[in-house]
């Protein structure tokens, strides 16, 4: 469609394109390799999830999901496996008014990436010689609001 055929609807209707979607870091460490591979107990899984949206340029914006999985055996203190992955996805946002895009940018993008992070540290895992590591879906809804309360309270 040429310039001339757009009319000010299409040039206000709102767009959600994602543009890319990848690993942009992973890094796995086994400290107690190869020993740790006789070890018979269940490792202990500890967490840790960080969104972070940046912009690239006009109406084009970078998301990441960082995750740090770290498996330790508690009886002995000692970590089977550390793995720290960065899932991102370039999205284009245009004509979507001010007060939403903070909100796509922190539920629905991070909606899109998680299901890939999640293959990527459950494959890294298993190809590192260990069962898989199956992270829980996460309502990033709830976070987003949960995160936006808490700023409310701080501010009061």
């Amino acid at each position: 469609m040429s310039e001339a055929n757009v009319t000010p609807q299409q040039e206000q209707q709102a767009i959600f394109n994602i543009e890319k979607l990848y690993v942009k870091d992973l890094s796995l460490e086994i400290p107690h390799a190869p020993a740790i591979f006789l070890e018979r107990e269940n490792p202990q899984i500890d967490l840790q999830l960080h969104t972070n949206a940046t912009p690239v340029e006009e109406g084009v914006y970078e998301v990441t999901i960082t995750v740090t999985v770290t498996a330790k055996l508690p009886e002995k203190d000692k970590v089977m496996f550390l793995v720290e992955a960065k899932q991102a996805g370039i999205f284009q946002l245009r004509n979507i008014p001010a007060g939403e895009i903070e909100a796509v940018l922190a539920v629905v993008c991070p909606n899109i990436l998680y299901p890939y992070l999640r293959e990527v540290v459950s494959d890294v895992v298993v190809r590192a010689g260990f069962a898989p590591v199956i992270l829980s879906p996460i309502n990033f809804d709830a976070l987003y609001q949960q995160q936006k309360q808490q700023a409310t309270e701080v501010k009061h």
